[in-house]
């Protein structure tokens, strides 16, 4: 058997498709999703169903987002499947989560993200993050440590500040490349992400904040005194209480919050 042939589908490289096959991992992915009959649940890349079986067969109906059309007809016509699931052939970083709400049940996401688009498919599901109570996700270890990075700390980037903001980041364990057909030639880890009812430091425009964290991160070798010279004076950083020789990775997701809505306070002055 070709060593990127599992179960008769060959992993196609341009969908980043690893297929996860050790029972043991995935049994304890799926203790901790820890799915009930009731939840209103959805998998991005179900892929050869080896997350979404022993997850369907506890829960009366599972959602699932594939862009491989050739997986999602195999799972229309998979044997116990069929019936529980509802199969969305789409692209999940384009589609629209918020559809898929029920009445005041939020959404339970879980996934073994493709490592070549895990980061903006994150960003683009914290756009989500009021109608999700939590996401499990299989991810490259790299990305699950930025995930976590506090400030200070060399793997922190804007992917930290922006999930933290959004949520609570736990890890939950890490994941041989043996576990995968093909493997993979990195280490993955499984992250639950717990967004919350409200975010502790509260900003006033996530543009703002976007584009504070970009700029900073973007020029991360500068100190912000620099980085953010076209933004924000000496004075009004250190009126902000902002070390301005701290550069991006010593600032605080609450600092960071704290940048944007000063500038967006200023920019409403302004408009």
């Amino acid at each position: 058997m070709n060593d990127k042939t599992h179960l008769g589908h060959t992993a196609r490289k341009r969908f980043g498709q690893n297929f996860l096959h050790d029972d043991y991992i995935i049994d304890s992915i799926v203790a901790a999703i820890s799915p009930q009959a009731e939840d209103n649940i959805v998998e991005i890349g179900p892929g050869l169903g080896a997350l979404t079986e022993p997850v369907a067969a506890k829960v009366n109906c599972l959602n699932v987002v594939e862009l491989d059309r050739d997986l999602a007809e195999r799972l229309e016509k998979h044997p116990t499947l069929r019936d529980k699931l509802k199969i969305t052939q789409a692209d999940a970083m384009r589609f629209d989560f918020g559809q898929l709400v029920q009445g005041d049940k939020q959404l339970r996401v879980f996934g073994n993200l493709p490592y070549n688009i895990s980061t903006p498919l994150m960003f683009h599901l914290f756009e989500f993050a009021d109608k999700i109570s939590d996401m499990h996700f299989m991810l490259q270890k790299e990305v699950v440590n930025r995930l976590c990075a506090g400030p200070d700390c060399k793997a922190y980037g804007r992917l930290s500040v922006m999930a933290q903001y959004y949520c609570n980041v736990i890890p939950v364990l890490e994941v041989p490349p043996t576990a995968f057909i093909p493997a993979p030639k990195v280490e993955s880890a499984v992250v639950r992400l717990e967004p919350y009812d409200t975010p502790p430091f509260l900003a006033k425009s996530m543009k703002v904040l976007n584009q504070v964290c970009s700029m900073a991160f973007n020029q991360r070798r500068k100190t912000v005194r620099n980085g953010w010279r076209d933004l924000l004076t000496v004075e009004e950083l250190t009126s902000l209480d902002i070390n301005i020789g701290h550069r991006a990775e010593n600032i605080s997701v609450e600092e960071y919050v704290r940048v944007a809505n000063y500038v967006y306070d200023r920019l409403q002055k302004e408009a």
